[in-house]
This record gives structure tokens, sequence and C-alpha cells, in this order.
């Protein structure tokens, strides 16, 4: 909207109602006055630090399927949810980074649940941890209700992409975000369509609008010191001598705003293991 002022109002206004609903069905649920206040703060800013020592493990299944579909509400471009307010409902349903991240999600849960499904006594269960498990790493939440670092290497691998990949852009969530992919992905296909026909002239456009060469060199700077950054900071943490396991991902957890990483830096772990320096890297990565 023109005025700066208004923005912010509709902006708070959003976040506010999206957690005040998510209190509400906390609450609808049997959960604690303040377990509810506290797990809809957590999960509204993507925090993801619980109250509880064993993240969401304890809770319900229903207060875990809940926490699930709000890690990804809040995960979307809050530009979507104004559109839906003004009855625009075409700009969002049809807004490339939201099939994107909906895309994302989904074929994630789907991979991950046929994958660890041995491990589970039925289809349902492992649905609702991998469903949990994704909208967590996806969102920079960092919420758990399972050790996934006990699941198989694929499945571990997959979690790890998510942390780059991260949430939308104008959410609360961290990461990459979906939408500088997008922009990645594209101007990677006009480049290789270039190699294979020079003489072609092809304007790359996202929901109807030319992306200009201004943004795509802002993106691919972005992304280049994103990987030197973390590339870097790898480096230094990799003088611990952990597995690389645990040093990739402990760098990734921290530089994406997740939480829990793999290995040592898992969901049941901790950072304290790292050295001083390490420490220093990891808190100049967050």
């Amino acid at each position: 909207v023109p005025r700066m002022v208004d923005s912010s109002k509709i902006l708070y206004s959003i976040y506010l109602a999206l957690t005040l609903v998510q209190l509400i069905f906390y609450l609808a649920g049997g959960m604690p006055l303040f377990d509810s206040l506290c797990n809809a703060f957590a999960t509204a800013g993507t925090g993801g630090f619980a109250i509880k020592a064993d993240s969401f493990a304890g809770y319900s299944a229903y207060a875990q399927t809940v926490t699930t579909v709000f890690m990804a509400l809040f995960g979307v471009n809050f530009s979507i949810y104004f559109f839906l307010l003004q009855k625009k409902f075409d700009l969002a349903l049809k807004n490339t980074e939201l099939r994107w991240y909906v895309g994302i999600i989904l074929t994630s849960i789907a991979i991950i649940t046929a994958n660890i499904l041995p491990m589970y006594p039925s289809f349902h269960a492992a649905v609702h941890h991998a469903a949990f498990s994704v909208s967590s790493v996806i969102t920079t939440t960092g919420f758990c209700t399972e050790n996934f670092d006990l699941w198989p290497e694929f499945s571990r691998v997959i979690l790890a992409f998510l942390m780059i990949v991260g949430a939308s852009a104008g959410s609360t969530g961290g990461g990459l975000k979906v939408s500088r992919l997008v922009i990645l992905i594209r101007a990677a296909q006009v480049e290789v369509r270039r190699l294979i026909h020079p003489r072609t002239v092809k304007v790359m456009r996202i929901d109807g609008k030319v992306v200009g060469q201004d943004t795509v060199r802002a993106v691919s700077g972005y992304f280049i010191l994103y990987v030197l950054i973390s590339l870097l900071s790898i480096l230094l943490v990799s003088l611990d001598g952990f597995d690389g396991s645990t040093t990739i991902t402990a760098v990734l957890a921290t530089f994406n705003n997740i939480g829990p990483g793999l290995g040592l830096a898992g969901p049941v772990g901790n950072f304290a293991m790292f050295s001083p320096l390490s420490k220093v890297v990891l808190c100049l990565d967050m």
C-alpha cells in the first residue's frame, strides 16, 4: 500500500491474527495457557525454542499437527495473505514462489515418508513425523518430534537441502529463500538456452513480470556470498575434528537460523562440545 505506516499495520495485524488463531487451536486441544503462549510465539517467529527439553515430542499428536500447519503458514510470504484479504485469489494461488514452496514441502514429505516407512509402525506415523520435520526445517523453526538424525542418509540429505532453501521471502523464516532459488534456476535455464541458441532473445518472467538483469545480478551476488561464507565457516569449524555431518550442518543450522543440525549438533544434541573459535564462528553465522 502507498504508506509505510499502513503496510506495517497490515503486516502486524496478519502476524497477530495468525498467532491468535494458533493459540486458540492449542487451547482447544488441552494445552496449558503458558505452553500455548510460548509455543505460539516461538512458531510465529519461527524461533524454535520450546519450553520442554524434548521440544514437541511430549505433546499430543493434535498439538504437533497444529504446529506443523502453522510453521508452514508462517513460512509463506505475508503478501499472499494480503492478497487473500483483498479477495485477489488469482494473485495468491498463481504466485510462483508459493507454488514452489508448497511443491517443495509436499515432495519432500512424500519422499521422506517412503524412505522412513520401515522405521514406523504405521503409514500415518511416518507421514506425521516427516511432515513435522520438513515443515520445521524448511521454515527454519527448529522444533522436533523425532530424532531425525537417526533416519536414513537419504532423508537426512533432503533435510540438509531444506535447511539451505529456507522459507519464502517476506515470511518470518530464514534460509536462502524460495524466491531466490526460483530466480537462480530460471537464470540458469536462460543461460543454457543462450549456449544452445546464441541468437535467441529470452526474457525471464516471474508472475508475469520481467525480472531485470539487476535483480538477477543481485541474487547471484547474494548466492556467491552465501556460499563463500558457508565454506569459510565450515573450514574453520572443521578444525575441531568432528565428522563432516556435524561440521557442515552445524554451520547450515546457524547460518540459516534453524537450530538443530545433524550428527552431534542434531535434535538431541547441542553445540556445547565446539571449541571457543568454532562458537565464535557459529555466533557470527547466526
